[in-house]
Order: C-alpha cells, then structure tokens, then sequence
C-alpha cells in the first residue's frame, strides 16, 4: 500500500502543461487576466465547489493508458480493490499532494489537490484490474520496454468475458510465435475490441474482411471518417504535432488500418 501510494503522489505531483482550452475557461468563467490564471488556481480553487474543481482540472487530470501502465507494471498479477481506494484518496489529500501546474509563460504553480480530483485520478486507474494467468506469462516474453503498456492493455475490463479474453490470448501467443507482434498492433487491437465488441475470436475473424472492404472503399474514393484508428497510435506518430494536411493525415491512417486488420486476420486464424 505504501509504494502504492507514494507512486500515487509522484505521478499527482509531476508537472503538467496546463491546456489554452483551461486557461481560457479559467480566465473567461472568472474574470480574470490570462497571466493570473495561475494565481487564481493556487489562492481561488481550493475554494470552489467540488463540481467547479472538477470542470477546471479534469482535462488535466483524467489518466490515460500511459499512466495506467504505469501502475500496471507496479502491481503486476496484483490488484488493488475498490474498498482500498476511499483510504488512498484520504491520504494522498492529508499529505498534501501539490500539483505542479505549468502555464502558457513557464511558471510553474503549486496547487493543492481537493479530494475531488485525486479520486477522478485514482478510480480511473484500473487499479482493481486484473490479468489472466495465461496472459500475463505470455506478456513477459514480449519486449520488457513494451510490459507496462501490455499489462494496462491486459487489465482493461473488455477482457473480462472469456471470449473476448481469448482474443488477447490468441494474439500475444500467435504474434510472438510468428514474429508478427508490434505495441502498436496491441494498442489497435483494444481500441478495436472496445469499439466493436467482438464476442470471442471467431466473431472477429467473420467480421474482419467486412471492415476491410468498407476501409478499402474509403481508401479508394478518399473520403470517411476513420472508424478504428487508435488515439495512442496517433500521438505515436506526432499527434497534433503532425503537418501533414487532414486528407493525407486520414487517408494514412486509414491505410494502416486496412493493414492492421490484414495482419490481424493472419495471426488469429
């Protein structure tokens, strides 16, 4: 519980870039100058309801699946349940947990966390998750670098029905066997799974070629939202960052959609 904890308040108390989106809310609900923002956050906010505290440092501190790696490699086959985490949260208020919040000028701002934004953190965490047997040992022959994120990817609650489960199994087994696993490939696997919600392995492999023929369509005519690409993935490969235009941004995606799932169907078979 310890090491729980402080690995808690470390990652609460590390710095974090606040976003314009925040910073023009801030400064627009209240009435404040832009380079008083961080005043405000460090005087005015303890202050606030639970309700305003949450509007204004959610953004912030909503955890992704890089940060649930990160506890998914201190807990290993090991769980932390629900009943535990009310105690958590307690103690991480009383110490007290100052975030470092960083504004558009550089300055960095201590702010001490409310109740309310330590618990959107901790309950997001997945820290009640947990990781079949038989995955979990199919993880440790994959690249060490690559654990963390596996282990979060492996506790995400779409696994927890035995068919579904056996996807993720089947893929790490066949991909490390066939020398075809990338992290990448893992990542759009779940946000395949999560977003359309195969029931088991054979469910996936009928549905498949359906996908790429409507991805192969799109490809072709050039237009189409993209219906699988994996927010990870994109910030892989720049993000926001990215210069491309829109179109070429899409339309790569796409393709590498339609090459994940031509990859993904060989694997499972």
């Amino acid at each position: 519980m310890s090491n729980l904890v402080e690995t808690l308040a470390a990652e609460l108390e590390r710095p974090r870039e606040l976003s314009d989106r925040i910073v023009n809310y801030v400064s627009g609900h209240y009435g404040i100058d832009y380079d008083a923002v961080g005043a405000f956050l460090v005087n005015e906010l303890p202050k606030l309801e639970d309700d305003e505290i949450d509007l204004i440092l959610s953004p912030t501190f909503t955890p992704k699946l890089a940060d649930q790696a990160i506890f998914a490699e201190l807990l290993g086959a090991d769980s932390s349940p629900q009943e535990e985490w009310p105690s958590l949260i307690r103690q991480l208020a009383a110490r007290p947990t100052q975030a470092q919040l960083i504004t558009a000028d550089g300055h960095r701002h201590s702010v001490r966390l409310q109740e309310v934004t330590i618990e959107r953190y901790v309950y997001r965490l997945r820290l009640d998750g947990t990781i079949a047997e038989s995955v979990f040992k199919l993880i440790d022959r994959m690249p060490s670098s690559d654990r963390p994120t596996l282990k979060a990817i492996a506790r995400r609650a779409v696994w927890t029905a035995e068919g579904v489960r056996a996807i993720l199994d089947r893929y790490l087994a066949k991909a490390s066997d066939a020398g075809g696993y990338s992290l990448s490939d893992a990542l759009d696997l779940l946000n395949l799974v999560e977003g359309r919600k195969p029931v088991g392995v054979d469910d996936l492999l009928s549905k498949i070629p359906k996908w790429m023929e409507s991805l192969r369509e799109q490809i072709d005519s050039g237009g189409g939202p993209s219906p699988f690409f994996n927010e990870d993935v994109r910030n892989m490969h720049g993000g926001d960052r990215d210069q491309r235009t829109q179109n070429e941004t899409r339309m790569s995606a796409k393709e590498r959609e339609f090459e994940f799932l031509g990859r993904l169907a060989k694997i499972l078979a």
